[in-house]
């Protein structure tokens, strides 16, 4: 990054036609990291993996938290994809959430040379917790609050959630899309190297459905273990690291399909960054060490 804050946005990211194959990590922020531990796990994801972002997951509500973040992502090059999250049981504390990261922001001059996009999340429409009608005012209310700083905005979401509110009218107003991809829990889920018809079905209905825009594969993974919130929907649904491995392999091998997406291709997150986050989904387990090897193409 430059020594000084640059005096304005203008060519300062690359193009999203640019941008496919693997793009870094979901980050689970609900451990509110310190400073220290966010510079350090960034780091490791731009230097380890050549990750170019990391998409946060859950929330952290302590006061100034999310400038660490920005902090750690200035001094390790890295974008991100910021997320206004609800909770699993309602409630409005996502209203204050919003506006605290509104405010933040507008007021911390690096936020917005690290701010790729702002996320609704996560899977607002599948857990109900907003009409589509009350996520599309959100949305177009968040893209005028945020025009001035030019920071885009979607919504963390999979192609059910869409198709079971009937949210045209959501997928019609977010700059691009975050698509949910857990074929685990898929009905035909068996191996993860198996999954790629399972992926197709959701990626063909979002690019036949999204009118041409961008779309990243966010929350994306596969699990290396069940748990009580992790239980498959097929018998045959194989959790473990072979498979978990398995998955992101498949992915990295459909590099080129996925390049032929809308806008320069289809980019994916790995979910998540480590078991300490999300036991199962990490890429590192929970003593800190890699579960396997772990280097997919960044382009191809």
């Amino acid at each position: 990054m430059p020594a000084q804050v640059p005096s304005s946005l203008h060519e300062w990211w690359c193009s999203m036609n640019c941008e496919h194959a693997f793009l870094g990590f979901s980050y689970e922020v609900t451990g509110c990291q310190s400073l220290t531990q966010l510079n350090s796990d960034f780091a490791d994801i731009r230097k380890t993996f050549q990750g170019r972002y990391v998409r946060l997951y859950g929330t952290c509500d302590e006061d100034g938290f999310y400038d660490n973040v920005i902090e750690a992502a200035w001094q390790n090059t890295l974008g991100v994809h910021a997320l206004i999250w609800f909770d699993f049981g309602g409630g409005d504390a996502w209203q204050t959430r919003r506006d605290n990261l509104f405010n933040t922001l507008h007021t911390n001059p690096k936020a917005p040379f690290v701010t790729r996009v702002v996320q609704f999340g996560s899977e607002p429409l599948y857990d109900n917790v907003l009409s589509h009608q009350s996520l599309t005012e959100q949305v177009v209310l968040a893209k005028i609050l945020l025009s001035d700083v030019l920071i885009p905005v979607t919504v963390s979401e999979m192609a059910y959630g869409y198709q079971e509110r009937g949210a045209q009218d959501v997928l019609d107003q977010i700059d691009f899309i975050n698509a949910h991809m857990l074929p685990f829990f898929s009905t035909s889920a068996t191996i993860g190297s198996a999954a790629w018809p399972i992926i197709q079905q959701d990626m063909n209905w979002f690019i036949q459905n999204g009118k041409g825009k961008k779309i990243y594969f966010d929350e994306n993974g596969w699990p290396s273990s069940t748990s009580s919130s992790v239980q498959p929907n097929s018998p045959n649904a194989v959790a473990s690291v072979s498979s978990e491995q398995g998955y992101y392999q498949m992915l990295d091998s459909q590099c080129e399909t996925l390049k032929k997406g809308p806008r320069g291709g289809i980019g994916w997150f790995a979910h998540i960054y480590s078991d300490q986050q999300e036991v199962g989904y990490g890429i590192y387990d929970t003593q800190g060490q890699l579960k396997f090897p772990f280097q997919p193409r960044t382009s191809c």
